[in-house]
């Protein structure tokens, strides 16, 4: 019975992502696009009242109004879609995990229909330097300071052979001892605080931490609750954020490896 399954199972052809589909993918993150050509000033107005975390919200920029949606407080909601009348789609490709939080902010002018937000990394640029970027292993340890598992379930699916992140030399440890770099879920949650700077302080330098989904990029929709210090960067330094609730695997992929492109540029 089990030969057969697993002869069954060599005969099916690779279902292995290539790199070109994986980087830069966010397929099934409910992540939200703006279409510049139909925006308004009462649409931008209904976006930032809807809004639950305020991803959306007006703000002035060089002396004019500007639509800014922050990708780390998104939770994919879909509302800013049903309220945006064709202003608001979801993405097909993303260009902003892994980037700083400064990055993770686009604004458009309101007016002049334009974006001005600076130009985001394209994770083409990541994927012509990975053999350099991964010369050794990268060792992982995943930290959860307080999520409700989501994003959990997505970095598991990193390591089936759909995804396959260890075809890169990235492998999850258990000790933070052996890490290079913590994936940290969650809002920091008043109990886990002192675990999370320990488990920190654990990792050998140099090293590098990633705050990932809305929780850990900004607090999401538990941001301002007693329960909780705050966002990761609240308690720990962030050297770079995976926005989505919850992130895709690709979107985490694309994330870790872009950091560590980042880090390597410096």
């Amino acid at each position: 019975m089990i030969l057969d399954v697993i002869e069954r199972s060599l005969r099916q052809p690779s279902r292995l992502i290539p790199v070109e589909a994986l980087l830069g993918n966010c397929d099934g993150s409910r992540m939200p696009d703006v279409v510049v050509d139909h925006l308004t000033p009462d649409i931008a107005r209904k976006l930032s009242e809807v809004c639950p975390t305020m991803a959306f919200g007006i703000e002035a920029q060089e002396g004019r109004d500007c639509l800014r949606l922050s990708y780390g407080r998104c939770i994919g909601c879909g509302r800013c879609m049903e309220a945006g009348q064709g202003c608001v789609i979801a993405a097909k490709h993303f260009h902003w995990c892994g980037v700083t939080k400064a990055q993770t902010v686009r604004f458009w002018d309101i007016d002049g229909r334009a974006e001005i937000t600076p130009h985001a990394p394209n994770p083409q640029d990541t994927r012509g330097q990975i053999p350099s970027l991964l010369q050794r292993a990268l060792n992982i340890r995943q930290l959860d300071a307080g999520s409700c598992n989501g994003c959990e379930a997505e970095i598991t699916a990193l390591t089936n052979p759909y995804y396959d992140l260890e075809r890169f030399g990235i492998h999850f440890v258990a000790s933070p001892k052996h890490a290079d770099m913590l994936l940290v879920t969650g809002p920091v949650t008043r109990n886990m605080a002192d675990a999370v700077r320990a488990t920190y302080e654990a990792v050998p330098a140099p090293k590098l931490v990633v705050a990932v989904g809305a929780c850990g990029c900004s607090g999401g929709i538990f941001a301002g609750s007693h329960a909780i210090v705050g966002a990761v960067d609240a308690v720990i330094p962030v050297d770079g954020y995976i926005p989505g609730c919850p992130p895709t695997p690709s979107m985490l992929a694309s994330g870790v490896l872009e950091v560590l492109r980042r880090r390597l540029a410096r």
